[in-house]
């Protein structure tokens, strides 16, 4: 996960200030390297983000920690620490302390979020309504190349 890093005088606010005052007329092209755009679509399209952002956007209000890592099956607590921490630096995912002692975190969508996952949930539908199709492309590659089909 990136960071802003700090300005001459070692304020990470006022280089987060300056970052955003270069980007202020620039058009965007994710297909540029060295465009901003192209870590945000990483970001959001990352294996654990989509579906963090799935798990946030089916509930009503925010969510935990515990409950998310129960939803994502498989994702560790790292992994999602880090997918949540990168996706809030974004602006996708707000993070609130309800409660400091003991930890009562909840994590819900930004408006931002909630329309960028109903495009990543656009996607998830439709590749599960075309799984057999992808199934039956792997399993002709496969066989093809005299595969055992396992992926």
């Amino acid at each position: 996960m990136s960071t802003t890093p700090p300005s001459a005088d070692g304020s990470r606010a006022e280089a987060a200030d300056d970052q955003a005052e270069r980007f202020e007329d620039v058009a965007f092209d994710v297909f540029q390297k060295r465009c901003p755009s192209r870590s945000a679509l990483e970001h959001v399209t990352a294996k654990w983000a989509v579906l963090v952002l799935g798990a946030l956007a089916e509930g009503e209000g925010g969510a935990r920690f515990g409950a998310l890592r129960r939803r994502v099956e498989g994702v560790s607590e790292k992994m999602l620490s880090q997918t949540l921490q990168t996706l809030e630096r974004d602006g996708f995912v707000e993070r609130r302390v309800l409660r400091p002692i003991p930890p009562h975190v909840e994590y819900s969508l930004t408006p931002l979020g909630r329309d960028t996952a109903r495009h990543l949930l656009g996607l998830v539908e439709f590749l599960e309504g075309r799984m057999d199709e992808v199934v039956a492309a792997r399993t002709a590659h496969d066989r093809a190349r005299g595969g055992d089909g396992t992926a």
